[in-house]
């Protein structure tokens, strides 16, 4: 396993404004700056990356700004559906990390 951090303590070190935990891969990171509240910082780190993980973020980034033409464009990239309009974005950036955080354990 990369790391063994779960979701419960990632959620929790976003919220405290703390550093992200270590190590995260990119696109993990760029998700905790997503929750820290760091939209720009986040885009800057998953613009700068080419993997499907890295474009799933992109497209959330962009589903979060109201962009969802450009939204669905990183949705394809990524292989991952487009969920509708702006609902449920709390959920799926949960279900996002958990899978990201799954697939490195």
């Amino acid at each position: 396993a990369m790391h063994n951090v779960n979701l419960s303590d990632f959620i929790n070190s976003a919220d405290a404004g703390s550093d992200p935990p270590e190590p995260l891969n990119d696109a993990l990171k760029a998700m905790w700056l997503v929750r820290a509240g760091k939209w720009q910082q986040a885009h800057d780190l998953c613009g700068a990356l080419d993997d499907a993980d890295s474009a799933w973020v992109h497209a959330h980034l962009h589903r979060i700004e109201g962009d969802l033409g450009n939204a669905g464009y990183w949705y394809a990239i990524a292989g991952k559906p487009q969920p509708q309009g702006m609902e449920g974005l709390e959920e799926e950036w949960v279900a996002m990390v958990g899978a990201m955080l799954g697939d490195e354990s």
